[in-house]
């Protein structure tokens, strides 16, 4: 068997969150787990109304915990857990109320600022009241298009404490991107920064509100909030009265906040799939799902205790944001960065876990391969001592970053390899400190989550690649989609391909040693960097070129990470030009996102399709990457996947 990376010695071990969960189950439930992590993940999915009533009582939930803990239904989906009890999210993050940092923030200009725990629970209450006495209630709909700062996080709370649901873009979505999402779920509040900074470059968000005020009728309040360390300028364009933030949290003599209790399946916020086949999919998670899954992932599996401190980069349009927020649950304080991480010093986001004294580090496997080609070795450099995890996630981290992370940023940490999604706003697949950490791993199941793998015919594989699975319903599978009244999009998105089992779209496989690999998307979904990108964001934004008669978009694997490759069939009388090219990557960034920009953007004469017209991505992907093609004799035009293997531009 392949010899370990790490693992944690016996002393440490004892004093784990997770070994004082164990001690605390074997007591309550009357069993014995010797130590072993694959016995209490057993025991977790054959009692899921104990097990989650056991995270519940261990991460001291605040709430009414109800008399039935698994309304049970045949239908995967259907089943409820903790129907009657209920709960304020905000409430269970906003536990203490000291003059200790609740969250340290950083642009990547260096620009600090902190807010206590005080100060935070403070804002959160004028915000909250501010919402209240312009009538927004619970269930209304609350949108940010936010930088990741502390007024997001101010925001997000402040809207879960009346009830209400949270939904959030990153600055860097377009116009088009942002309406696409925000129009299906007719917000009545936007929160909207001023400007933000990437690399240097300032780069304004407010000039776009009037387009987005013309396409989202349903907003009746603007509240703007400045870039941390810049100042509110007027933008006479726009014809809605808006309110300052720093106005608003000066408010006096509000009333003290109350937190109005939600049921444990009630809405708390609204993520969006990647809009592969149409409008991003509006994902409605509930409220105790992903406090609970949330306390499990940072608490137990990741160790994270109180007043330790918690980073992860990552923007407010990611899911990773919300699970970073999760951690003020547990006490911790949370340490915010926007910006570009390499800004005028590739080591940057070790700089500021080293001067913060981070103990969970969280990072893509993208950033952690740019900074081991970049030649830096932050251990040399920085004081990593209070480091104790490293979490890593978006795309599969290889081997070589494995190694990397052990030989040049720190030799005693827990490098905890995660995989999960906006789906489930969590993990299904992470680290746990009770098992070894093996390059290219990632460690074991989340407890409570059945995992497997299926080959196509939905039999249960070991050591081979096949579709990663869920076969038993969990607490934060989304509650609805929005404007899906009788789930059949829910249903299609995750129960088509197999019967009652949750399937994923990722290519995974178990190891020998009972650990993950994960293979990115086997749907059509791009997941470069692992921001999951859709399809048809882009095609929406390439189909207006006249030049163009038809395109398709897949992800190639390159050096360890997913690029967006385009393919053009263009009209008669066209040639691809560089200055075409470069009007279709202007057009991309700008209504969509820079990670929609495709790496390779090359001419074919035809794009291959199913006999009744649908595009075949998955076919192109598998010809590119040299793998076998499934169903080519659904094909309308098999021939034409010809042109797309060995192509000299997909090597380079």
């Amino acid at each position: 068997m392949e010899t370990s990376l790490w693992k944690i010695n016996d002393e440490k071990l004892n004093k784990t969150n997770l070994a004082l969960y164990i001690n605390f189950i074997e007591q309550e439930y009357k069993v014995n787990f010797d130590k072993d992590f694959n016995k209490i993940w057993k025991w977790s999915i054959d009692n899921p109304e104990n097990f989650w009533k056991s995270i519940w009582d261990f991460t001291n939930v605040k709430g009414k915990l109800g008399n039935v803990l698994l309304q049970k239904s045949n239908i995967f989906y259907k089943n409820r857990f903790f129907p009657d009890s209920k709960l304020n999210y905000a409430k269970n993050l906003l536990s203490k109320n000291n003059n200790e940092p609740a969250i340290i923030f950083r642009s990547e200009n260096g620009y600090k600022t902190e807010l206590t725990w005080k100060n935070l629970k403070s804002n959160v209450e004028t915000v909250s009241n501010w919402m209240e006495l312009n009538k927004i209630k619970k269930g209304d709909r609350v949108a940010a298009y936010l930088p990741n700062i502390p007024e997001t996080v101010t925001a997000y709370l402040a809207t879960t404490a009346l009830g209400a649901i949270w939904s959030s873009c990153s600055p860097d979505f377009g116009i088009d991107g942002v309406v696409e999402r925000f129009s299906q779920i007719s917000p009545k509040i936007l929160f909207i920064g001023n400007k933000y900074f990437y690399n240097g470059k300032e780069i304004n968000i407010i000039d776009r509100l009037p387009d987005i005020l013309n396409r989202i009728p349903s907003i009746e309040k603007i509240v703007i909030v400045p870039y941390p360390g810049t100042q509110k300028k007027e933008n006479k364009k726009i014809k809605m009265e808006t309110v300052n933030w720093e106005e608003l949290i000066v408010s006096k003599n509000i009333p003290k906040i109350s937190y109005k209790m939600s049921n444990f399946n009630d809405p708390l916020a609204i993520l969006y799939s990647s809009g592969t086949t149409g409008k991003p999919k509006c994902i409605c998670h509930g409220t105790g799902g992903v406090l609970l899954q949330h306390n499990k992932e940072l608490q137990i599996h990741s160790d994270v205790k109180e007043n330790d401190r918690v980073f992860y980069f990552t923007t407010c349009g990611w899911m990773m944001w919300n699970w970073l927020v999760g951690a003020l649950s547990a006490g911790a304080t949370i340490l915010l960065f926007d910006g570009f991480p390499m800004y005028k010093n590739d080591e940057l986001l070790f700089k500021f876990a080293s001067e913060e004294k981070a103990t969970l580090f969280g990072i893509s496997a993208k950033y952690i391969d740019a900074i081991n080609n970049s030649g830096a070795v932050p251990k040399n450099n920085y004081d990593l001592s209070k480091l104790r995890t490293i979490c890593s996630t978006g795309s599969p981290l290889s081997k070589d970053g494995f190694k990397y992370i052990y030989e040049k940023v720190k030799s005693n940490v827990h490098l905890s390899s995660i995989s999960g999604g906006t789906d489930i706003v969590s993990c299904f697949v992470l680290g746990n400190l009770f098992q070894p950490v093996y390059a290219g791993e990632i460690q074991n199941r989340g407890l409570g989550m059945d995992v497997d793998i299926y080959d196509e015919k939905g039999k249960s594989i070991k050591n081979t690649k096949g579709e990663l699975v869920c076969k038993k319903p969990f607490p934060s599978m989304p509650v609805k989609f929005w404007n899906d009244d009788e789930n059949k999009k829910y249903q299609s998105t995750y129960f088509e391909k197999y019967k009652n089992i949750w399937y994923h779209g990722d290519f995974a496989k178990i190891t020998k040693n009972g650990g993950f690999v994960i293979f990115g998307r086997s749907d059509t979904t791009l997941n470069p960097g692992g921001v999951r990108i859709g399809t048809a964001e882009i095609y929406s934004v390439v189909e207006k070129f006249k030049e163009i008669q038809e395109s398709m978009v897949v992800g190639q694997s390159w050096k360890n990470d997913i690029r967006i490759i385009l393919f053009l069939v263009l009209n008669k009388g066209y040639n691809l030009t560089n200055k075409i090219k470069d009007r279709i990557r202007k057009s991309i960034r700008t209504n969509a996102s820079p990670r929609h920009v495709p790496s390779k953007i090359i001419p074919v004469l035809e794009i291959p399709k199913t006999k009744n017209g649908k595009l075949v991505e998955l076919a192109v992907k598998q010809t590119i990457e040299g793998d076998k093609i499934k169903n080519l004799e659904a094909l309308a035009n098999p021939d034409s996947l010809t042109q797309f293997k060995n192509l000299k531009e997909l090597n380079e």
